[in-house]
């Protein structure tokens, strides 16, 4: 296989993995309901910062890490599954609505931006995928593993910013949609909490078992 065989495969990998409806596009998805396009893409930015530094992760860890990764890594699956039911419970337990947002109760861009790179980097799937793809497509024979690495982590970030800026932005349009509605937008914030508390569940229980 050449590099730029490789390389085609990684992306298709890579795409059908962000495009599978997680954890993350929930994240994203629920802030631009709740904060229109402005807090969507600010989401946006904070998962791709988050796969910015799994890319990291999983160059690092081609070389080094991964040898001492299984010693840590069910305690970081249960801390990152833990983390996700909180934000779902908190999600569920919300009764913020649209028209209620519009008052000043918006979170601001920091602290949404910041609370998708959290949720992007103790998603528990993201880790199970870098320890068990990256390793098979960074392979000494197509240069430094960092510059491929570097490739790899553009390529993430760019897949990352088209699937859930795409997400944000149908999120804002049906924002507009949901305006006098309140009722209508709890439950919708509602159901993406237990989204995100079934998610959490099951990535937990798939990379313990």
């Amino acid at each position: 296989m050449t590099y730029s065989e490789n390389l085609w495969l990684f992306f298709v990998l890579i795409l059908g993995i962000i495009i599978v409806p997680g954890m993350d596009m929930i994240y994203v998805l629920a802030s631009a309901l709740s904060g229109g396009r402005r807090s969507g893409l600010t989401a946006t930015g904070g998962m791709m910062t988050g796969g910015a530094v799994h890319t990291l992760y999983g160059t690092l860890g081609t070389g080094f890490i991964v040898a001492f990764a299984p010693r840590f890594f069910v305690p970081v699956l249960v801390a990152g599954a833990a983390y996700m039911i909180w934000i779902g419970l908190s999600l569920v337990r919300s009764s913020i609505t649209v028209s209620s947002v519009e008052t000043g109760r918006l979170r601001s861009g920091w602290t949404t931006f910041r609370q998708a790179v959290a949720t992007c980097l103790m998603n528990p799937k993201a880790y199970i995928f870098v320890i068990a793809v990256y390793p098979q497509f960074l392979k000494p024979e197509y240069g430094p593993i960092w510059m491929q690495g570097i490739v790899m982590g553009l390529m993430t970030v760019a897949a990352q910013g088209a699937v859930y800026g795409a997400v944000a932005l149908a999120g804002d349009r049906a924002r507009q949609t949901l305006v006098g509605n309140p009722a209508v937008t709890a439950w919708i914030g509602r159901g993406a909490g237990m989204l995100l508390i079934a998610a959490a569940a099951f990535t937990l229980w798939e990379g313990i078992s």
